[in-house]
């Protein structure tokens, strides 16, 4: 069987099977068009049907959201919108869909509505162009490391040590929630769970990550990843996939290069491959969509410091609404204002405050500053987050004491800096912003097939 994409590229005089779900029905007393879809492509097949020879009850059941199998000759099209179309000769109904209940009708949907029939939502003209995109970008960046040597390594997604830090974790257990064993002093007997060890879903791939580059020397992590992190915002999801590359001998500036050979890399697969697609969303969704990627492509990106960029913020006259001074995390309005309206171009910072960031990044030799690497762009603000890791044993261990972090659960990470320590870098890409970015799309949960978010975890 073939699909409607490689059928609506071929030359007519032969007959066809298409099977697919009815997108519209139109027509007079005497013919109906159908639009016919099988996710394949964004572009339907016409289907033309002489009503003399079909059943009228047949055709009563040809309803938007109906699924089909027609069979009849490929033909040229003498309609506006298609070269070729299909002269019904044989129709089947596999599944009905009562027009009174079914929610996709071809009136426009919000995509607030959209979401709450998420197992629907696939079949419309945007989320079948967004899944076929998100597939694409999964594709490439399998490529885009197995051309350069990198070894996919799987990191597990039940751990026992909280990468960031942050403590926002989901926690795994097997125990009784009714009935939690507990120690004399009331504390929770985790001896007594599944892993005889308190254990969450994981934050990051990272550490484990590492590991891998310290002996294998380039790899990379591809998977889910999840926060519990109350953020009721358009970037942000509580389960949500990276891509996580750590390379052995990479220092910051090789760091910075592959970072954004990376980026120019996948927009430029999507711009090859997912034409028809990208052409509707940027009809459709963002009229700028297209430009924007070619721009990302044919300019070398900023790369300044932590310290200019504050520099640059603190001068610029706007009203922000969160304050700037050296030190601040940067929110995503201030690295909107450097990306979008300073540069015009996407921006590398570096070197920044320690004290806003992870225990793991290098320390520069000024004791404030760290090598962390974040990738600025257009729309999104942060889409990359990377630094060169800390190598030294020493510094490693007394940031570790600083932070008073609990060491019990790290001491094999310690360990890599203690037998045979190397630079090392790495980075983080959270593949939804990615998409945000290459879809046009404006909010998180629209990137994704189903977005699991606090208060929501249905589908």
């Amino acid at each position: 069987m073939k699909r409607i994409k490689a059928i609506l590229s071929e030359k007519p005089g032969h007959d066809v099977v298409v099977k697919g779900w009815v997108r519209t029905k139109r027509g007079n007393k005497n013919v109906a068009f159908i639009a016919l879809n099988d996710g394949s492509t964004i572009n339907n097949i016409q289907v033309v049907c002489d009503l003399a020879k079909f059943d009228e009850e047949l055709m009563k059941q040809i309803t938007t959201g109906a699924c089909l199998s027609v069979k009849g000759p490929l033909v040229e099209s003498i309609g506006s919108g298609q070269a070729v179309e299909v002269q019904a000769a044989e129709i089947e109904v596999l599944g009905t869909a009562d027009p009174d209940s079914y929610p996709l009708q071809k009136k426009g949907h919000s995509m607030e509505f959209l979401r709450e029939i998420a197992h629907l939502r696939p079949r419309t003209n945007t989320f079948g162009a967004v899944l076929r995109i998100r597939h694409a970008m999964a594709f490439a960046i399998h490529k885009f490391f197995n051309d350069k040597g990198f070894v996919y390594l799987h990191t597990p997604l039940i751990t026992g040590s909280d990468c960031e830090g942050a403590g926002e974790m989901f926690q795994v257990t097997t125990m009784d929630l009714n009935d939690i064993p507990r120690k004399e002093d009331g504390s929770i007997d985790f001896e007594k769970d599944f892993f005889g060890r308190q254990t969450a879903l994981t934050v990051s791939g990272q550490l484990e990550g590492e590991l891998g580059a310290t002996a294998l020397g380039e790899i990379y992590t591809f998977g889910p990843t999840f926060r519990a992190e109350n953020s009721n915002t358009p970037r942000h999801l509580a389960e949500f996939w990276m891509v996580e590359p750590e390379m052995a001998f990479y220092e910051v500036d090789d760091l910075m290069d592959l970072e954004e050979e990376f980026i120019k890399y996948l927009v430029q697969y999507a711009l090859d491959n997912c034409r028809d697609d990208l052409a509707f969303l940027n009809k459709m969704i963002d009229p700028e969509l297209i430009d924007r990627l070619k721009s990302v492509i044919s300019t070398e990106f900023v790369r300044l410091t932590y310290t200019e960029a504050i520099d640059i913020l603190e001068k610029s006259g706007q009203k922000f609404e969160f304050p700037i001074y050296w030190g601040v995390d940067l929110q995503s309005e201030h690295e909107r204002y450097l990306v979008e309206k300073h540069f015009g171009k996407p921006v590398i910072l570096t070197d920044y405050p320690k004290d806003i960031k992870a225990f793991y990044m290098k320390q520069n030799d000024d004791g404030k500053t760290v090598r962390g690497t974040d990738v600025l762009f257009p729309k999104i603000g942060e889409i990359i987050g990377g630094s060169e890791r800390e190598s030294s044993l020493e510094k490693l261990e007394r940031r570790i004491e600083e932070l008073k972090m609990d060491t019990t659960n790290l001491w094999w990470y310690i360990d890599t800096r203690r037998f045979g320590t190397c630079p090392h870098s790495g980075f983080g890409l959270g593949f939804e912003r990615l998409l945000l970015f290459v879809t046009g799309m404006s909010n998180i949960r629209d990137v994704i097939p189903f977005p699991r978010t606090p208060k929501s975890a249905e589908f």
